[in-house]
């Protein structure tokens, strides 16, 4: 099971959004904590990343902020204290006049409550990578492409910006991953449950037990569900669930499918235990899910303007 394919499968239920920011004061912006992942590409200028622990960082054009689980942090351009800078203020609005100190590229994905992939909540809150020699043409055409679509439709409402927030999250990761967990390129090195994860990820309507998946990873049940849950973080019901109603969510935005031949596809047997499943797990019935409009993107991305700042 590939890991970075594993978490952009995992954000990908959420609600994707794009920005593009043109800092022009010079007190910098907080963004604050939220439900989900996200990025921050600098593409002109320098500045400072802001945290509320440790000290700032300098970012350069190509830099990359991960906020891998939606950590509270700051842009500054210059060194400051998180608590000092004024919060962000979302909405459309005319950018200021005079030169920008510095101007980066977001993107986010709006999870729910604890929905942020296992493997993403294993990372600091705030991973900052530059650019790689080999991947930065790659990395800086995926960009300049995001970059555009979202200056082409700052209501986010372009089919290409979800894809290309998850092609810019891949390469993000995999470099993260490379110079620091060489290596581990998988969601488990393990194969029996390797074994057990590729088939729940490609047979989510199977009736699965423990017994029936520790069959699958010919391990007994119990040496089973104790490797399972210390690999993959969670104990393996849990993870069946998650994994159907991730996939159901999935669903929901990409097909016009009825709620109960989803409710199949996902295993439930019945739409009514299936919207009762993705209420606990999303807080809100699929159907309404499936009408909830993307998260504005806040900022006058076509005309690439700056963000207003409260304070």
């Amino acid at each position: 099971m590939d890991l970075v394919g594993e978490v952009i499968r995992s954000v990908r239920v959420g609600r994707p959004g794009a920005r593009l920011v043109r800092q022009t004061g010079s007190r910098g912006v907080r963004f604050p904590a939220f439900e989900g992942s996200g990025f921050h590409v600098v593409l002109a200028g320098t500045c400072w990343l802001v945290t509320e622990q440790g000290d700032p960082v300098e970012l350069r054009p190509g830099d990359v902020v991960l906020t891998s689980a939606g950590a509270p942090h700051g842009l500054s351009s210059v060194p400051a204290r998180l608590r000092d800078l004024p919060m962000v203020e979302l909405g459309p609005h005319r950018p200021e006049p005079g030169p920008a100190s510095f101007e980066f590229l977001c993107g986010s994905y709006h999870l729910g409550p604890g929905r942020a992939p296992h493997y993403l909540r294993t990372l600091p809150d705030l991973v900052v990578v530059s650019p790689d020699p080999e991947r930065g043409p790659r990395l800086r055409a995926l960009t300049d492409l995001l970059r555009a679509e979202v200056s082409a439709s700052p209501e986010g409402d372009d089919a290409t910006v979800p894809a290309l927030l998850d092609l810019v999250l891949v390469h993000v990761l995999r470099q993260w991953r490379d110079e620091h967990e060489p290596g581990a390129g998988a969601l488990t090195d393990d194969p029996a449950i390797a074994t057990a994860l590729r088939q729940i990820h490609e047979n989510p309507a199977e009736p699965w037990t423990v017994e029936r998946l520790s069959r699958v990873a010919g391990l007994p049940r119990t040496s089973f569900a104790r490797r399972f849950a210390a690999l993959v973080g969670r104990p393996p019901m849990r993870y069946v669930t998650q994994w159907r109603l991730e996939r159901a969510a999935g669903l929901l935005r990409e097909t016009d499918a009825p709620l109960a031949t989803i409710a199949r596809q996902v295993g439930y047997s019945t739409e009514f235990a299936f919207s009762a499943a993705f209420r606990r797990a999303h807080g809100m019935p699929p159907g309404s899910f499936r009408r909830m409009p993307r998260p504005a993107m806040g900022v006058s991305a076509g005309s690439a303007g700056g963000v207003r700042a409260e304070g």
